[in-house]
């Protein structure tokens, strides 16, 4: 295994190899760990492109506070929409505004997502609902972030100290939280040794199955630890469990004789094995948030002032304290660290839109987890971005059945062109299977070529070319072209001078 990962580090396509197979997280992380920090970045970055991982960077805004007021709440929630940024859901801090104002928690909830559009993502729920805790809990200054490592247990029992009978009076809204969420995080740092710090393993597995029972994604939240084997017990859980996402903790939960080599290589070991492509942060000192998107990884969550993803990201040891304010310094540090392509560095509600077009165009049905040769049609977001009112918002042209129609009622030639050569592409590709003979993958990138056409090769029967990322070529060539991308000002682009191109949006 060493020898493959070694050969990855530079070579794309031994990464793509390597992505095809079964893998044991304690044989990944045994390879990983005998590599130099740079390696590992590269490693990382490597799985950090298409079909390998998800390539975008974004950020996780946690809006609330239990003493925060209602007003604030919601503010924050429609200024952290306005960006595009995803809402970081602390279910316990929603429960206590919401007490506080009269409210049930679930009612607090729905107002949130009345007003905004971008996903929610759900932590702090266990098997009853939202958690909940007392005020010396909720109300915590950043002990153990601001002192840094090492962490020998929360010094104030935290997940020991939840007011369970509260928890247990809410039990009849705890599905509809679900329901409303976009994904739902568990925690597995319990089975690395920080029972104090996290609910027992069995209530994680419960709460993850109702999300799945509701077509959520999942994410998993584990420390780097000793940086060995702390990881695979953790990668090891999430995997066993079908985890979509994985999120690693550093900070004073970062106990390797190397921090920054260890959170590198975190990343990257997470990056090989994470199911649904997406790599994130809950809290990492600035350094490691600087490795770590060198490393590949794809969000950071972060907060608004008294959120404690406020502090837990983007500051350092004697700095990290309740009442930062982590979203500005944040989005400094990605705009510092992350080289800008064909999106911005974090994602912006544009590329959500354009997202949420993609999955609308190829139907969620035939999307992450379901694969198409090699490699599952998108990533996590696929599945998540469903359950958002931008979804619903959102309006295409034609969709992939509408292609197929098309074909149907001969108005599809027996060779076509498909210019974009990502993941709309496949799912046009598959449904045309049967109809046409000849298949050319176009794209400006010869890698999203070369991958697309051997990856359906390896799934259907047509003859399928590459396009030499040469659009124009690829549409004389053919008897129909058809734009597969769901970014207005590219598909604009590649369509102005083909009169009879069919497109998308």
């Amino acid at each position: 295994m060493y020898d493959l990962v070694k050969k990855a580090v530079l070579d794309p396509y031994a990464a793509w190899e390597l992505s095809k197979m079964n893998k044991d997280p304690a044989e990944i992380v045994e390879a990983v760990l005998q590599l130099s920090r740079d390696e590992a970045m590269k490693l990382g970055m490597n799985f950090k492109r298409f079909p390998l991982g998800c390539d975008l960077t974004e950020i996780l805004v946690g809006t609330c506070a239990s003493d925060l007021d209602k007003i604030d709440i919601l503010g924050n929630s429609i200024l952290s929409d306005s960006i595009g940024a995803s809402i970081h859901v602390c279910a316990y801090a929603f429960a206590d505004i919401a007490e506080a104002n009269g409210m049930k928690g679930i009612d607090l909830f729905r107002e949130v997502r009345e007003n905004t559009e971008v996903p929610l993502n759900l932590d702090h729920f266990g098997k009853f609902g939202p958690m909940r805790f007392p005020k010396d809990i909720t109300g915590c200054w950043g002990q153990c972030y601001n002192e840094g490592p090492p962490f020998d247990g929360c010094p104030r029992d935290r997940i020991h100290s939840r007011l369970i009978d509260k928890e247990e009076d809410a039990l009849g809204e705890r599905d509809e939280w679900i329901k409303l969420s976009s994904s739902v995080a568990i925690n597995l740092t319990c089975i690395q040794g920080a029972e104090g710090h996290a609910a027992p393993l069995d209530e994680a597995i419960e709460v993850a199955q109702i999300g799945k029972k509701y077509g959520k994604g999942i994410e998993a939240i584990m420390f780097v630890g000793d940086g060995y084997e702390d990881l695979i017990k953790g990668f090891t859980t999430a995997t066993d469990m079908g985890v979509d996402v994985f999120v690693i903790e550093g900070g004073p939960f970062n106990l390797a004789e190397n921090r920054l080599d260890a959170f590198a290589r975190a990343i990257a070991i997470a990056r090989i094995l994470v199911p649904g492509k997406i790599v994130v942060t809950n809290g990492a000192y600035e350094d490691e948030c600087r490795v770590g998107l060198r490393a590949g990884l794809n969000g950071i969550i972060t907060g608004f002032p008294k959120n404690h993803h406020g502090y837990m990201c983007g500051y350092s040891p004697c700095t990290a304290r309740r009442g930062k304010s982590g979203l500005p310094r944040i989005l400094r540090i990605i705009k510092e660290e992350v080289q800008e392509d064909l999106t911005n560095a974090p994602i912006r509600k544009d590329e959500l839109e354009s997202l949420a077009r993609a999955v609308k165009v190829v139907d969620p049905v035939n999307v992450y987890p379901r694969k198409i040769g090699f490699a599952p049609v998108g990533d996590a977001h696929w599945v998540c971005l469903p359950s958002t009112p931008i979804y619903e918002r959102v309006t295409v042209k034609r969709t992939v059945y509408d292609i197929r129609k098309m074909a149907e009622e001969g108005k599809i030639g027996d060779s076509i062109a498909l210019l974009g050569g990502r993941f709309a592409s496949w799912v046009i590709a598959k449904e045309l299977e049967g109809y046409v003979d000849q298949i050319t993958i176009s794209d400006i990138d010869p890698w999203v070529e070369k991958i697309s056409v051997g990856n359906l090769q390896s799934e259907l029967k047509a003859d399928i070319y590459t396009g030499n990322s040469d659009d124009n070529a690829a549409y004389k060539n053919s008897k129909t072209a058809i734009v597969c991308t769901t970014i207005p000002s590219i598909s604009n682009k590649i369509s102005k001078n083909l009169s009879d191109a069919i497109t998308l949006i």
